[in-house]
């Protein structure tokens, strides 16, 4: 299988790697089409599970080959490691400021970003693309690091990486697409919203992969920026969102670390 993907430019590889995880945001939405309403235990899980998915891939897909292609770069790793964690975090920070967004379950006057008078279902996409930006820009960088033949960067920890976005994507299509359901919208029009939100992987994963094949300098900044930006989304709003029940979080916090061994496995595996 690696030597196959192993044809194509390091840009088609990622083009290739964030429809997949489109599809699964995709595949995530479909459940419209099967009930309008989810056990609220079982979303909060998965969306723990997504959390304990972006906590290891941070580290063992992002950070640790960004510090190892600094060291091999001659940079000062841990200087490197920072400024582009940091980053990421600081990015995501000033989008949440002001990208127009409201997350599931909450009523329109706890929306966040500049005020605006976008319909709900709008905002809530909004909310869902905010994760998938670094998520795909990380996929990106995974296959763009591949592509510049640094001995850290694997094929195998790449695919691993989209694998483990992939999965987590299942239940930020639900997360969209469910809540418009239950409110009254037609199954397909949910549908629709719901997959929306995973579009923008396909494009920051292609524009980090092309970023870092044209300035290969950059590449442990690139990594470390997206572990950054992914760790932003996790504390900010995975985990709060997963917890706001009281009466799971015991659940969700085993769900966290159940996502985290699997990716943890994953690249280990593969990468």
């Amino acid at each position: 299988m690696t030597d196959f993907i192993l044809e194509f430019h390091p840009v088609t590889q990622a083009l290739f790697a964030t429809l997949f995880t489109w599809g699964v945001t995709a595949a995530g939405a479909a459940l419209v089409f099967f009930s309008r309403t989810i056990n609220q235990k079982f979303m909060d899980s998965t969306l723990g599970f997504a959390a304990g998915v972006m906590i290891a891939a941070s580290f063992w897909s992002l950070l640790s080959p960004g510090i190892a292609m600094a060291e091999q770069l001659g940079q000062i790793p841990w200087l490197s490691a920072v400024i582009g964690f940091m980053g990421g975090g600081i990015f995501m920070r000033l989008i949440d400021n002001y990208l127009p967004h409201l997350h599931p379950g909450l009523s329109m006057e706890k929306s966040e970003g500049v005020k605006t008078s976008w319909q709900r279902s709008t905002l809530l996409v909004l909310a869902i693309t905010l994760h998938n930006i670094p998520e795909g820009l990380a996929v990106g960088v995974a296959f763009g690091a591949v592509g510049a033949h640094l001995p850290s960067a694997t094929i195998g920890g790449a695919i691993a990486l989209a694998i483990g976005i992939g999965i987590q994507n299942f239940p930020e299509g639900a997360a969209v697409s469910m809540p418009l359901r239950r409110e009254g919208m037609p199954a397909g029009k949910s549908f629709m919203m719901g997959q929306a939100s995973g579009a923008v992987e396909p494009i920051a994963g292609v524009f980090g992969a092309f970023f870092v094949m044209k300035m290969q300098s950059v590449l442990p900044y690139a990594l470390c920026f997206a572990a950054g930006a992914m760790i932003f989304v996790v504390v900010e709003e995975l985990i709060p969102e997963s917890q706001r029940k009281f009466e799971n979080i015991d659940t969700v916090t085993m769900a966290t670390m159940i996502g985290f061994s699997v990716m943890m496995v994953l690249d280990v595996a593969l990468g």
